[in-house]
């Protein structure tokens, strides 16, 4: 990355650590071995399973979009590996109706996770659309493009 004005090592290790944390909240609060009332058990589970592999997935896209960050800050990757490899896939949403049967700390867990991947997808978005987002050898392709098409 040259010289990213939104992203540093410390910006990566803070979102690392946050992200942790969550990953451990959710695996807490999607356990369907956890007893639960019986009222609407099967819809509460359907919405549990749903939610729950939505949000698992959404922080662990988030852990592996940090870990190549952190790689390529600690010199383990370069440039052109995070570019082709270190994306972070788009969200999904969750269901209204779904999110209806969860308790409202499993509502806010989600919401929580769902601020966390919206901000790290800006960080990835500024970083791959900053001024210097094109592929080095990039500018040399499209000069030689330009020139070939000028001897037509």
């Amino acid at each position: 990355m040259r010289d990213p004005t939104d992203l540093s090592a410390t910006i990566v290790e803070e979102l690392y650590c946050e992200a942790l944390v969550l990953a451990d909240d959710v695996r807490a609060a999607f356990d369907l071995t956890t007893p639960r009332d019986a009222g609407k058990m099967d819809q509460v589970r359907i919405a549990l399973s749903t939610e729950g592999l939505k949000t698992t997935t959404r922080v662990m896209h988030v852990l592996a979009w940090l870990l190549n960050q952190r790689a390529y800050f600690r010199g383990e990757m370069t440039e052109a590996q995070l570019r082709k490899h270190g994306q972070l896939p788009p969200d999904r949403a969750s269901e209204p109706d779904q999110l209806e049967l969860l308790e409202l700390p499993t509502q806010l867990l989600i919401v929580e996770t769902q601020l966390l991947h919206a901000r790290v997808a800006r960080l990835d978005k500024a970083w791959r659309t900053g001024p210097d987002a094109r592929p080095e050898g990039l500018d040399q392709i499209h000069a030689r493009l330009e020139s070939a098409l000028r001897r037509l």
